[in-house]
């Protein structure tokens, strides 16, 4: 199956069966987002995986009221960095170095760059940046589930606040941007199936 037939045959699930999903999918979902471009390969999100059923429930009554949320087997919750510090643009460098097992002096002069930048913009700015940044690995995480044989709804329906309290993502320094819930279409209660 090609890039183009899996996108032409993936939809926003309205329905799921609360079937649970093998942990194998779920990590493939999650190293395609770890492996998604991202402006300046700063990559400024977390992705957290719900599966407690109570969890699920809290953010379903912030979220619509949409189904999904609860029926799926894994909820993926994007959040954003809420600024760029320097730490954070530190780590990201140092990290690629680490993983590269190299310095290279333009990789290093552009870090020097963005040092000299980001964190000097206003925090919300930045957050802005950070939160236009999650849609990238979000589309691989949607395209991954399909090619998984997964089911998923790409949902931005929800209350980002009351999120960010209930998985108290503040204190992490993030705030919530988007919600994916990912498990097996309920063909019999989807009304977009066959559609």
């Amino acid at each position: 199956m090609s890039f183009l037939d899996i996108l032409n045959k993936r939809y926003a699930t309205k329905a799921m069966n609360s079937k649970v999903v093998p942990q194998e999918k779920i990590d493939n979902i999650l190293e395609a987002v770890r492996l998604a471009p991202t402006s300046s390969g700063l990559q400024p999100f977390e992705v957290f995986v719900v599966t407690k059923d109570e969890t699920k429930s809290s953010i379903r009554e912030i979220a619509w009221n949409q189904s999904p949320v609860t029926d799926c087997s894994h909820l993926l919750v994007f959040a954003a960095w809420d600024n760029y510090t320097v730490d954070r643009i530190n780590h990201m460098f140092d990290l690629t170095n680490e993983i590269r097992g190299f310095k290279n002096e333009g990789w290093e002069n552009y870090r020097q760059m963005l040092l000299s930048g980001y964190p000097q913009r206003p925090p919300k700015t930045n957050f802005e940046h950070a939160a236009r940044q999650t849609y990238i690995p979000f589309m691989a995480a949607i395209t991954q589930a399909a090619l998984e044989g997964l089911d998923s709804t790409p949902m931005e329906g929800f209350d980002a606040d009351s999120l960010d309290k209930i998985l108290g993502l503040r204190e992490k320094g993030l705030r919530s941007t988007l919600l994916l819930p990912i498990g097996y279409k309920d063909v019999d209660n989807d009304w977009l199936e066959n559609h």
